[in-house]
C-alpha cells in the first residue's frame, strides 16, 4: 500500500496516471478504475493474478475510460476489485479488502469496492465500476455515495471485463451531486432532468429490510415525497423477492461460467473457494431452472414497465442492512449475500436504471435509498439525486 494510498482502494504495484484532455467538461477532477476496465499498457487483472497472466495486456483504453479522459478528467489509478466480479461484500483473498471510511470496521462493497472505497475516502472524485448483480448499488450503500447502474445497454461496455452479459453495466460513484451530475452527463450523453412527477414506494422491500433501515431511509422518503408530489404504494415483486433473487441467482452463474469456462478450463487458476463455488453452480445448473429463470425474467420486465411508465420512479431501501463486519465466514457471508439480492435482483432481470442515494446511516453505518425509472431515464435519477441533495 502506498502512502497516498491509506485505504487499500489501488490494485497493488506502480500507479497508472494518466492525465485528461485540457479544457473538457470533467478537467480539474478525478477518477479511478475498477480493475476490469482496460487501460492501454497495463494488464487487465480483474482481482485475480492469474487472469493477469493469461490474457494479453491491452493496447487500447476501453470505451468508459477513454470518454472520460477526452472530458478532461485525469485518471488517478486502477483499484480492487472481488475476483472477476464474482462478488458482493469487497473482500479480496489476493489483493485485501479495501477500507470503509464510512465504517471502518465493515466491509465496502463489492464487486467495486476499490473504485467506491477510494471516492468515499477523498482519493479521487469519481470512480468506475460494474454492476451486474448489484456491485455499484451495494458499495454505494454501504460506502455512503452516490451510484448508478444506468439502463442496460445505454453506455458501451467495449474494454470492460465481461462476467454476464445480459446483466452487466458500466456505473460510476461521485460523493456530492454535482460532480455525480457532470459525470453523468458525460457517460450518458444526456444532462439531468426533467423530474418525473409521481413516485411508488415498494412495500414489499421496505418490509423487507431491516426495520432499523426503514425507519432510518423514511426521512428520505419523505422529502423524495415532498419532491415528486403524487405518492402511492406498491408491491415491487408479486412473486416474491425472494424468487426474483432466485430467477438472477440462476442466469447470472449460468452466463458467468459461459464467460469464464475457457480460462477455467485451460488455466486452472488459483482462486478463492466461494468465487470457485460460484463459478461451479453455473456449471451445473438444470436447463429447467433456466428456462423457469429465463421465464421470470419476462414477468419481472413486464411488472416494471407495469409499474413505471413515463413520469413514475419507484424507491426502496438499496440493500436490506448496514455493511456486514469484516472477516465473516463464508456461511455467515452468504447469509448476507441472499439478502442483498433480494433487493437488487431487479437490476439485472430488467436493465431498468436505478441511482442509490446517501443519507441515512443504522449504527453509524451508512444505508442508501435507491429510485428506478423505467429503461432509458437514466437523467431523471441524475435529476432526483440533485433535488434530493438541495432539499437536505
Amino acid at each position: 500500500m502506498s502512502l497516498d494510498d491509506v485505504v487499500n482502494a489501488f490494485v497493488p504495484g506502480p500507479r497508472v496516471r494518466i492525465p485528461g484532455r485540457a479544457g473538457g467538461p470533467l478537467s480539474g477532477l478525478s477518477f479511478a478504475v475498477k480493475d476490469l476496465f482496460d487501460v492501454a499498457g497495463v494488464p487487465t487483472a480483474g482481482g485475480n493474478h492469474d487472469w493477469a497472466t493469461y490474457n494479453p495486456v491491452p493496447q487500447r483504453h476501453g470505451w468508459a475510460v477513454q470518454t472520460l479522459l477526452d472530458a478532461g478528467a485525469d485518471l488517478a489509478g486502477k483499484t480492487i476489485t472481488d475476483e472477476v466480479s464474482l462478488g458482493i461484500l469487497g473482500e479480496n483473498a489476493f489483493d485485501g479488502t479495501p477500507l470503509n471510511t464510512a465504517a471502518p470496521d465493515r466491509v465496502p462493497g463489492g464487486s467495486s469496492s476499490g473504485s467506491a472505497a477510494a471516492v468515499a475516502a477523498g482519493l479521487c472524485d469519481t470512480a468506475l465500476g460494474t454492476d451486474t448483480g448489484g456491485s455499484v448499488r451495494v458499495p454505494s450503500s454501504f460506502c455512503g455515495l452516490y451510484g448508478i447502474r444506468p439502463t442496460h445497454g445505454r453506455v458501451d461496455v467495449t474494454g470492460m471485463l465481461p462476467q454476464a452479459p445480459s446483466s452487466d453495466t458500466t456505473g460510476w460513484f461521485a460523493r456530492d451531486t454535482a460532480t455525480f451530475a457532470k459525470v453523468s452527463a458525460v457517460m450518458l450523453g444526456e444532462a439531468p432532468g426533467p423530474l418525473p412527477t409521481k413516485l411508488i414506494v415498494a412495500v414489499d422491500a421496505f418490509g423487507f429490510a431491516d426495520p432499523e433501515v426503514a425507519e432510518a431511509l423514511a426521512p428520505m422518503v419523505e422529502r423524495l415525497s415532498r419532491i415528486i408530489g403524487e405518492v402511492r404504494e406498491e408491491i415491487m415483486a408479486p412473486q416474491g423477492l425472494s424468487v426474483w433473487a432466485k430467477a438472477q441467482r440462476t442466469l447470472q452463474p449460468v452466463e458467468a461460467w459461459e464467460t469464464f469456462k475457457p480460462w477455467v478450463e485451460s488455466a486452472n487458476p488459483r482462486m478463492a473457494f466461494t468465487v470457485a463455488a460460484g463459478l461451479l453452480s453455473g456449471a451445473r445448473m438444470p436447463e429447467a431452472d433456466r428456462a423457469w429463470a429465463a421465464l421470470m425474467r419476462q414477468e419481472a420486465r413486464a411488472r416494471l414497465r407495469h409499474l413505471l411508465p413515463p413520469g413514475t420512479i419507484l424507491c426502496l431501501p438499496t440493500t436490506p442492512f448496514p455493511a456486514p463486519k469484516r472477516g465473516l465466514s463464508a456461511p455467515v457471508q452468504q447469509l448476507f449475500k441472499d439478502r442483498i439480492s433480494c433487493l437488487c435482483s431487479q437490476g439485472g432481470l430488467t436493465g431498468s436504471p436505478q441511482v442509490s442515494l446517501p443519507g441515512a446511516t443504522v449504527d453509524g453505518a451508512p444505508v442508501g435509498l435507491s429510485i428506478i425509472g423505467g429503461r432509458g431515464t437514466d437523467a431523471a435519477l441524475i435529476a432526483v439525486a440533485q433535488a434530493m441533495e438541495a432539499s437536505a
